[in-house]
């Protein structure tokens, strides 16, 4: 319940001054608790059924994802760990595991030499169609099967403007 108001056993103000704080109402807090219940056990579900069906991470996962969506199945690897929300360390070390299956070949972009380009063998792009129905089933089970049309839309609503506080906050 960190954003809660924590209750105080000695007399001590913290660091911000009681009156700074804008502590959550009750249903705040209550919505919250669900938000982050479901960001700390959706991503480990989607791994969980990604690493028994296909011995895929959900990272990886992305990765083939993303490089299937892009032109050519090429992308730079900048660009590649922004689309995962990856460092690109993470990235480098999870595309050489990848190249040594043969999912995908890296190379330097032809445009610009600082940048390394990533693109999606055929090989990959298979291991991505095979994982494919598995994820998007647990997805749907997880997601859209318990939501009505509109709450589907309100849902896609809310992820796009907590995503855009979160870049405005990141950009600050």
């Amino acid at each position: 319940m960190a954003a809660s108001r924590p209750r105080r056993s000695s007399g001590h103000p913290g660091p911000h001054a009681e009156g700074d704080t804008r502590w959550l109402d009750k249903d705040e807090l209550a919505t919250w608790m669900a938000v982050t219940g479901m960001m700390v056990r959706l991503p480990a579900l989607l791994d969980r059924q990604l690493q028994r069906d296909s011995g895929l991470t959900h990272f990886e996962y992305q990765v083939l994802a993303g490089l299937s969506q892009a032109p050519e199945r090429t992308m730079r690897m900048s660009t590649l760990a922004e689309f995962t929300e990856g460092q690109l360390p993470r990235l480098s070390q999870v595309a050489a595991r990848m190249e040594k299956r043969g999912w995908l070949t890296r190379r330097p972009d032809p445009t610009d030499g600082r940048y390394t380009l990533a693109e999606l063998t055929d090989s990959g792009m298979q291991v991505l169609l095979d994982s494919a129905p598995g994820h998007v089933a647990i997805v749907r089970r997880l997601i859209f099967d318990s939501l009505t049309q509109a709450q589907i839309r309100q849902l896609r609503e809310i992820g796009h403007r907590i995503g855009a506080a979160m870049s405005a906050d990141h950009d600050a």
